[in-house]
């Protein structure tokens, strides 16, 4: 599913135009801590999250994400905006809870990142 798509499917607000809205995302990871997105996000993936700081945005460039929908009607902090227009990350604004994004998204057929746990002795 194309980010364009995702955008239309949550009725988001894209905040600045990107021709990256046209990327392909096939798994979606939804946190507030950016710890637990740096250890089981895929690359590729898109994040959700209620975070609005420049951190949400060097995370997921670090992890090459897709874009990056806010959720809860939040708004990223204008120097997260700022890097995520010159990183070419597109950014999207949704009125939605995280967990009905999600429930929203899965259904419409995005994927979760799969969760791999290390086998234990």
């Amino acid at each position: 599913m194309k980010m364009s798509e995702i955008e239309a499917i949550l009725k988001a607000r894209r905040l600045f135009d990107t021709a990256s809205i046209e990327k392909e995302v096939e798994y979606a990871f939804a946190s507030d801590l950016m710890s637990d997105v740096l250890a089981f996000a895929l690359a590729g993936a898109l994040l959700i999250t209620g975070l609005t700081n420049i951190q949400i945005i060097r995370t997921a460039t670090m992890l090459d994400m897709t874009g990056i929908v806010f959720v809860r009607n939040k708004r990223p902090l204008e120097e997260a905006v700022t890097l995520a227009k010159k990183l070419d990350i597109p950014v999207l604004l949704c009125q939605m809870s995280m967990f009905e994004t999600c429930g929203v998204l899965y259904q419409a057929g995005l994927k979760p990142c799969p969760i791999v746990h290390e086998e234990s002795n």
